[in-house]
């Protein structure tokens, strides 16, 4: 009986490696093709948990049964089998490390049945690159590693001059893929759409959607029985360089998106109006239940989800496509997983970063910083429907406009709620914006043509939009609104300026990498890496560090360049001793900087409610990143008679010196209390002291 007669059984009855476990990161394949939507699906979610199982890792051996014997397949079934499974791969942002192509380890013996080779030097194992390309140069190798790989690919390339692989139908042939999850990187989200797996019903069918490079790495990694390994190798890392270079302007097209095409807003309200089960919402795309399930995805403490109360300021992404459909939050494979940052900028045209801010009055100061501090474009308002507007929302609406940014009225919690009850939270809340301090009209939004029309004039309207977290209702005019508001913050202009990067948070000991910092590149563009060197300050005694930025993210993606409009995290080369002086509110510059402890201001007295401010009046002064206490050294008046403001509003002079009341606008040398600080001309700034407030603009640093 000749071998192609031999019963199914007995050919695949011959054991090659050990059976496959259940658990574990090895997953074993005798085939994988014809596939349906929901078969793809199954295998989409298999290999993400075989991903999970392996902390990142996982190996597929295909061609081999479930017991560990071989499956006597021919080279071209496993090669198909191969290249469906590293589509799917790249589906859930994973890449093919190693793809070995093993033959040989199977013969016909004398009575003309297969059995294993005796000797297992007569095995042939040969390293192939994977079809959609590796990408290498994406991965954190250490040096060794690296050293070690170009001495085994130098080795691999000698000894694969001799080697053949058999496209023959007796050439039975088993195949094992290592896969790694990269989620901290930028990868082509899926060269090859699952959709169109599905629809191809073999391995020339299912490729009529992928790009020309994808193709011609295909073709060249088709067998015949006189190619040499050697030269498909060779024609393949053409290929993937050039899918390199493709991914290269898609990290361009990213970087784009995270600056010119991130609309930043502050989302403000009182404590019960709803700020974090919005966003939650919003960037998960599930409704909440009505009991903080929303909210529970997006809250960084367990105090905050216990108590439902926001006492940080924290960013999140919310991305839209070209369409102005918003991009689902949760991974559509692993459901009780969020979507990373870097999987929704990859797929977003335009991203809505949310700022959840503190609501409540004890946490007012940190609302005040994350709003300075935010570079905010817009600000949502969100107002409890079931309780009239409290004095926290008068604060909010001031201080918004004392920044300048464009307001959006958001009436949260409408399902349910009493006519009347809503209808007296819109009047009092009319009152706030029609008030000289506002001075803005509310527009109710109801139709996505209303949307439109309030575009171009935020600067006098103040759209209002009623919504429910609950029932949905609203969420989409919501969503529409975000996506159309404009660019108001252009820092694409300051690209041309000396780099400064403002910090926000700090990370003294991140395993593998060391000291990292967080924030806001204000201006500027920087070029990361072993050569660049930058300032970091100032310290307490008012001196700058000079260290290396090593490395930089931005949206959890790698990137050696970072540029003015982008939030991004920056590696510093740092000793322990000098981590323990990175603190908040220090900025990072290219060039040799200075730090004061005195600045000139010309600011305007906001509210003031009988308190006067005269010399040495202390407040907390916010400038950007930067917050802390401050003296006023000397005030000098600046004529507001143009202003129209009655006599009692205008500074006077006494036996005491210059008094300033609410409406005053004068020039005041400020002198921090604790530690210089860097500060430059034209940084708006902002003062408080119980429910005094100001704002004002530096206008010079003396000498």
């Amino acid at each position: 009986m000749s071998a192609s007669n031999a019963p199914l059984y007995a050919k695949r009855s011959l054991k090659v490696i050990q059976s496959e476990s259940h658990d574990g990161s090895a997953e074993y394949k005798r085939q994988v093709h014809k596939l349906s939507a929901s078969r793809l699906h199954t295998l989409a979610t298999q290999m993400s948990y075989r991903l999970d199982q392996g902390n990142g890792r996982c190996t597929y051996h295909i061609g081999v049964e479930d017991d560990g014997c071989h499956s006597v397949l021919d080279y071209t079934a496993v090669s198909e089998s191969a290249w469906v499974l590293e589509s799917i791969a790249r589906s859930l942002n994973a890449v093919v490390l190693e793809r070995k192509m093993i033959q040989n380890e199977i013969e016909i013996g004398e009575d003309g049945n297969l059995k294993l080779v005796d000797n297992i030097n007569d095995v042939l194992v040969v390293e192939e690159p994977p079809v959609l390309g590796m990408a290498m140069d994406t991965f954190n190798v250490g040096d060794d590693e690296k050293e070690e790989k170009s001495c085994g690919d130098d080795e691999m390339s000698k000894k694969n001059t001799l080697i053949k692989l058999s496209a023959a139908d007796d050439a039975y042939t088993r195949c094992e893929l290592i896969i790694q999850r990269v989620e901290t990187h930028l990868l082509d989200p899926s060269p090859l759409s699952l959709s169109s797996l599905s629809r191809g019903s073999s391995f020339a069918e299912g490729v009529e959607t992928v790009d020309a490079t994808t193709l011609n790495n295909l073709e060249r990694l088709k067998l015949s029985s006189s190619s040499s390994t050697f030269g498909r190798r060779e024609d393949s890392m053409i290929a993937v360089e050039s899918v390199a270079n493709t991914e290269k302007m898609k990290v361009n097209s990213v970087e784009e998106t995270l600056s010119t095409r991130n609309i930043r807003v502050a989302v403000v309200g009182n404590v019960d109006a709803g700020k974090s089960t919005l966003i939650g919402t919003l960037t998960t795309s599930f409704l909440d239940d009505g009991r903080g399930s929303s909210r529970t995805s997006i809250m960084k403490h367990r105090h905050e989800i216990e108590s439902g109360r926001t006492s940080t300021s924290s960013s999140h992404m919310l991305g839209f496509r070209h369409s102005g459909e918003p991009i689902a939050g949760r991974d559509k494979i692993r459901a009780n997983k969020m979507k990373s940052e870097d999987e929704i900028a990859r797929e977003a045209y335009r991203i809505v970063t949310l700022m959840d801010l503190a609501g409540h009055e004890k946490y007012l100061k940190t609302t005040i910083h994350g709003v300075s501090s935010g570079f905010a474009d817009y600000g949502l308002i969100l107002v409890n429907s079931r309780h009239p507007p409290t004095h926290m929302t008068q604060h909010h609406l001031n201080l918004c406009c004392s920044f300048g940014i464009p307001v959006i009225v958001v009436f949260t919690k409408i399902d349910g709620c009493p006519d009347h009850a809503i209808t007296t939270s819109k009047n009092e809340l009319a009152k706030l914006l029609k008030s000289p301090e506002i001075g803005k009209r509310p527009f109710a939004i109801k139709t996505e043509q209303d949307v439109i029309t309030s575009m171009g004039k935020l600067q006098t309207l103040a759209p209002t939009i009623d919504i429910s977290c609950v029932t949905g209702e609203g969420l989409n005019l919501l969503s529409k609104m975000l996506f159309s508001l404009p660019k108001r913050r252009r820092h694409e202009k300051k690209a041309d300026r000396p780099f400064e990067f403002l910090v926000e948070d700090i990370f003294l000991n991140v395993p593998g990498v060391g000291s990292v910092a967080s924030g806001f590149v204000n201006a500027g563009e920087l070029n990361v890496g072993s050569h660049c060197n930058v300032y970091v300050g100032p310290t307490d005694d008012g001196t700058f560090m000079k260290t290396v930025a090593k490395s930089a993210h931005i949206a959890r993606i790698n990137t050696c360049h970072i540029t003015a409009g982008q939030s991004a995290c920056i590696a510093f080369s740092l000793s322990k001793e000098l981590r323990k002086k990175l603190r908040r509110g220090m900025v990072v510059l290219q060039e040799n900087p200075t730090a004061t402890k005195e600045f000139d201001a010309e600011i305007c007295v906001l509210k003031g409610e009988g308190t006067t401010i005269r010399r040495s009046y202390q407040a907390y002064v916010h400038i950007l990143n930067v917050r802390q206490s401050a003296f006023a050294r000397d005030i000098k008046i600046v004529n507001n008679n143009a202003l129209g403001l009655p006599p009692s509003h205008n500074a006077k002079e006494d036996v005491e010196g210059i008094i300033l009341r609410p409406g005053s606008r004068a020039k005041v040398r400020f002198e921090f209390a604790q530690r210089p600080e860097y500060i430059r001309p034209g940084m708006r700034m902002l003062f408080r002291d119980g429910r005094v407030r100001g704002v004002g603009i530096v206008t010079g640093i003396p000498q």
